[in-house]
């Protein structure tokens, strides 16, 4: 197991410094957070309203992120309905070694205790099968895909009913 314990603490500089550093190997390169203005893009992530928050594990490195709301939407969907969007990634170096399907989970009972939403949507890209795999297993369902007009990249809206789920790694709130 790669993780003892999963903790939830608000976004910090350190942490938004650290995101913008992460590096994704193609064809996940797209996630790679390269901002012309690296000022200016920490402070956006920083902003309270956006509901970015750090997952850190027992030695508190930064191992993830999620963020909760319209951040987590894609241009270019339909986001009708009341549900909460949910978003993030995993550290580069820990992807495709099963801790993201832990991560989500974790975050969807963070998102219980701290929205109370009666339904879960995320967005992933189409390409990102591994994504739309751990989104599956955790119970969700593709309600609608859409192309996304800046660049024709093609992804899945996903729903599930929101309720929590069963932890493997314990996780908690700082």
């Amino acid at each position: 197991m790669l993780c003892a314990e999963l903790r939830f603490c608000p976004f910090q500089e350190v942490h938004a410094e650290a995101l913008l550093s992460w590096r994704y190997a193609p064809p996940y390169s797209m996630y790679s957070l390269q901002p012309e203005d690296q000022h200016a893009a920490i402070k956006e992530l920083l902003r309270p309203d956006l509901h970015y928050v750090a997952v850190l594990n027992e030695d508190d490195d930064l191992i993830a992120f999620r963020c909760f709301g319209p951040d987590a939407q894609v241009p270019g969907g339909s986001y009708e309905g009341e549900a909460l969007d949910l978003g993030g990634g995993l550290r580069p170096d820990l992807t495709g070694k099963g801790l993201g399907q832990h991560v989500i989970a974790a975050a969807m009972n963070y998102a219980m205790g701290r929205f109370s939403p009666t339904l879960f949507r995320t967005t992933v890209a189409s390409f990102n099968q591994r994504a739309g795999k751990v989104c599956e297993r955790l119970g969700y369902q593709v309600a609608r895909s859409f192309v996304r007009p800046s660049d024709g990249m093609s992804f899945n809206i996903f729903l599930k009913k929101a309720q929590m789920v069963e932890l493997v790694i314990p996780m908690k709130e700082a």
